[in-house]
């Protein structure tokens, strides 16, 4: 599946949840089914600032392809950041750098974070941008 597909589809399967509230519990059923990271990933080298929980972002590029792992001390950060991870994973770095998260606000995600979350989001995304410009 393309990442472009990959976009399509889980645009497609938040859209269908009309609630807001049942968007956010989906993101929170999302992170409690994610593996949390091994302690020895839980650095500064892979943290997140400028989020208000604590937030690690694992990047990797083998044979050609990126891939991400993140875990969080909050579940909506958590299950945001592995929608993500999830999104981008097994993609090449050209691809990933075309779609941006922004998707997320068009399907009633990012509008009922709090600001702090939006911002940890944000440079969530800069980082994975920052790791897939440094693959190319």
């Amino acid at each position: 599946m393309t990442l472009l597909e990959k976009k399509q589809s889980l645009t497609e399967d938040l859209a269908i949840i009309e609630d807001a509230h049942e968007r956010l519990a989906y993101v929170i059923d999302r992170a409690k089914n994610e593996s949390a990271l091994s302690d020895d990933l839980k650095i500064d080298s892979f943290k997140i600032e400028g989020c208000i929980s604590n937030l690690w972002l694992v990047p990797e590029f083998k044979e050609g392809l990126c891939y991400f792992k993140s875990d969080a001390d909050s579940s909506i950060t958590k299950g945001v950041a592995s929608l993500l991870c999830d999104l981008y994973s097994g993609h090449k770095p050209n691809e990933i750098i075309e779609i941006d998260p922004s998707f997320l606000g068009e399907v009633g995600i990012t509008q009922h974070l709090t600001p702090n979350r939006r911002n940890g989001l944000s440079n969530l995304w800069n980082k994975i941008k920052e790791f897939v410009e440094s693959c190319n």
